[in-house]
């Protein structure tokens, strides 16, 4: 019942001009000994979220450096990204937790889609809960398993996550953003810490002009000659997109004619989306000058790219944040950006230095009017954070870490 997903081409060569050589000879010598080997990443969906962005780009590297690897997604209806969702909630902390029909659920769908697993490889990857018990019941004993948490397990719904840990617990290995997210009790197989990252070549944060970002922007009756706030992001209650139009409301009082544009992706396994959206909107009322805007409105990658570039400040005013790729985007486009102070986000902002980290839309509001106030300081700080991603936070260097991961795995290393 898993789908394939068609990731097309891509050339690692394209990215000497980005990274480091020393990177990229590193990456060609573990590729060496892996020619040939078959790699499956599993995951819920093909768009929408960070997980299909990160794998669209690290799939076709993955080929190109000699692997047989390939992608696909679950099969599931609606019954099964609702149970899915209150689990994702549950692990970043959420207190809701499962029935047995719940469990049932989730159990009937992991078995049907492990039955899909016809093919031999040499590494299954599976990404985050909607897919773990798939493990257990697939006929693929010859591969290495390996499960990559995308989200913030450092505080989570014990319930929930104890009903998934012997399902985890099958893997040789599992990885995760930041050590603080590896359950405690020795019970996450040899955990490795592995952030993600951003393909800087792709249409989301390939190099787009001023001009060509305002054209775009402009085409969502936005007034382009006026100062604008961003935040890229699911609607979801751990992006607190409310808290982001209170933080706006505050600095409007100051910045005569702001605009707040509120940008997501509505994906096929957030149910909860189309209710937190309604909620938003609602909240605005009738603010002319709050845009929420969504694939819906055919906002994809470029556009998606065009408001960032055209932002005065960007904001991801996340409550809780597994690691938070829409902040490395905005710094690789040296926009200046203000954080929650959550999850993975402090290691891509250093407070002050790459950008601000807030914890409430008070300080949210009055870290954005600093960047008003003085945008100079603001766009030399923006820049720093460019040059920390371009070392920690790009695709080849996610690679490299998976082709590390790969070669331990066969010579039998944790």
């Amino acid at each position: 019942m898993l789908h394939n997903v068609n990731v097309g081409r891509k050339a690692l060569a394209d990215y000497y001009s980005i990274v480091s050589r020393d990177l990229m000879a590193e990456i060609r010598d573990l590729a060496q000994g892996l020619e040939g080997k078959r790699v499956l990443h599993v995951n819920a969906t093909a768009f929408g979220g960070g997980v299909s962005e990160i794998l669209f780009s690290l799939v076709p590297l993955m080929n190109d450096v000699g692997l047989d690897a390939h992608w696909k997604v679950l099969f599931g209806r609606d019954e099964f990204f609702h149970v899915t969702k209150t689990i994702h909630n549950a692990l970043q902390g959420d207190e809701r937790g499962l029935t047995t029909e719940d469990k049932a659920v989730f159990e009937r769908y992991n078995l049907l889609n492990a039955g899909g697993l016809s093919d031999q490889y040499d590494f299954v990857i599976i990404h985050d809960a909607q897919p773990a018990a798939i493990r257990q019941n697939a006929l693929q004993d010859n591969a290495k398993w390996i499960w990559r948490c995308h989200i913030d397990l450092s505080t989570p719904n014990r319930e929930v996550l104890d009903f998934l840990l012997p399902y985890i617990e099958t893997y040789d290995l599992s990885v995760f953003h930041m050590a603080s997210y590896i359950p405690a009790g020795d019970r996450a197989p040899d955990p490795v810490v592995m952030p993600p990252a951003i393909d800087p070549l792709a249409p989301k944060n390939m190099n787009l002009s001023p001009e060509d970002a305002a054209y775009i922007v402009d085409q969502f009756g936005l007034d382009i000659e006026r100062p604008l706030m961003v935040q890229i992001s699911r609607f979801d209650p751990w992006k607190d997109p409310l808290g982001v139009i209170d933080a706006y409301r505050r600095v409007r009082e100051e910045v005569e004619g702001l605009q707040l544009a509120l940008v997501g992706s509505m994906a096929t396994d957030d149910p909860e989306g189309w209710e937190y959206f309604t909620r938003t909107s609602d909240y605005a009322g009738d603010d002319q000058d709050i845009f929420i805007l969504s694939n819906l409105n055919n906002v994809g990658s470029v556009e998606v790219n065009a408001f960032q570039t055209h932002a005065d400040v960007v904001v991801q005013k996340s409550i809780r944040e597994g690691f938070g790729l829409t902040v490395t985007e905005a710094l690789w486009k040296s926009r200046p950006t203000v954080a929650g102070n959550v999850g993975g986000i402090p290691l891509q902002i250093v407070d002050g230095e790459t950008g601000y980290l807030v914890n409430s839309a008070e300080e949210c509001a009055e870290r954005c009017l600093q960047i008003f106030r003085d945008p100079e300081a603001a766009l030399a700080m923006a820049r720093r954070g460019k040059q920390h991603v371009r070392h920690d936070f790009l695709t080849p260097r996610l690679l490299r870490d998976w082709l590390h991961i790969f070669t331990r795995l066969l010579e039998g290393k944790g």
